[in-house]
């Protein structure tokens, strides 16, 4: 069981996502490549209130977990959705079906009904969690741009800088279908950032059931990958070597995996033991994670309950 150690640390304990697939692959993208880290960095350096926001999220997460008696409010929360698409070229104006293909892969992650839960291992299948978090598409927003590309500075988020400003953000996820370029397939924003930016941010290429093209990432774990930074969870290793991930039940990591690694991956942390690579919040390949914990289940949760950061959402 990992020590939880609340500090100035766990705000700067930022998110960068690498991830290098160690089988063939069809994609132009090699490594897989998030933009939280930096994101949120640059949040932090324009806006000094947002790390104590985070530090008073962080206290109230850890003290709602503490409860005995924890649990949401209402007893399930549905989240509504809202995608934007922004688009240069056809291939960027990412289907209906395909968007919605996207919601599905989140329902079925976050509810434990994927097809690959079953590969969960012995060890881990007390605490494999069905997180019970369900999401409903409310609204698809496109616009034709002349953008080849987005970066990782949020203008998708604003109309003004051509993009399109987040619907209800409060109340609502928000979700950016674009060309972000510089080999980044997604981001999202902590709890306590602007709402003005609130959401996640997914390369079209890699929204939902993208196709063999975009092979190994086509299978939607980018979206359940960056949802879970939306909900608070922090990278398996805790973007240290051995790091803390804030989270009791998931086991200490050396750092970020890559491709499928075949179980039982043994730590090189001490004592020995077994990494947990198929969670979504490792950087394998999309059909090598499947499974959030018990853990991660209570820490997203605290965020919906009275006086969390996102308790307005489905309300």
């Amino acid at each position: 069981m990992k020590k939880i150690i609340l500090s100035a640390a766990v705000v700067l304990m930022l998110i960068s996502c690498q991830n290098e697939s160690t089988e063939p692959t069809t994609s132009a993208i090699t490594h897989r490549l998030c933009a939280s880290h930096d994101v949120l960095q640059e949040q932090l350096e324009a806006d000094p209130t947002l790390a104590i926001r985070m530090n008073e999220i962080e206290a109230f997460t850890q003290n709602r977990i503490s409860k005995s008696n924890f649990r949401l409010v209402n007893g399930k929360v549905v989240i509504p959705v809202v995608v934007n698409v922004l688009y240069r070229t056809a291939s960027e104006n990412i289907s209906d079906a395909q968007i919605q293909s996207q919601i599905d892969v989140l329902n079925q992650d976050f509810t434990a009904t994927n097809t690959d839960f079953g590969s969960v291992p012995a060890e881990w299948s007390a605490i494999a969690a069905n997180v019970g978090i369900t999401f409903e598409l409310v609204t698809i927003n496109r616009k034709s741009t002349s953008k080849t590309s987005w970066g990782t500075r949020d203008a998708m988020k604003s109309t003004k800088k051509g993009g399109l400003d987040p619907t209800s953000p409060t109340t609502t996820l928000n979700l950016w279908a674009c060309t972000i370029g510089g080999g980044i397939l997604g981001y999202a924003q902590f709890p306590g950032g602007s709402s003005s930016t609130d959401g996640v941010v997914i390369d079209s290429k890699y929204f939902g059931l993208s196709g063999t093209a975009s092979y190994p990432y086509n299978l939607g774990r980018t979206g359940t990958h960056e949802v879970g930074h939306w909900m608070n969870l922090r990278h398996i290793w805790g973007d240290a070597s051995c790091g803390n991930d804030l989270v009791a039940d998931t086991p200490v990591a050396k750092t970020s995996n890559f491709g499928v690694p075949a179980y039982p991956y043994v730590s090189t942390c001490l004592p020995a033991h077994n990494e947990m690579t198929m969670n979504y919040m490792d950087y394998t390949d999309d059909r090598g994670m499947y499974m959030f914990t018990n853990g991660q289940k209570a820490r997203m949760a605290a965020i919906f309950v009275s006086g969390g950061p996102r308790a307005a959402i489905g309300q």
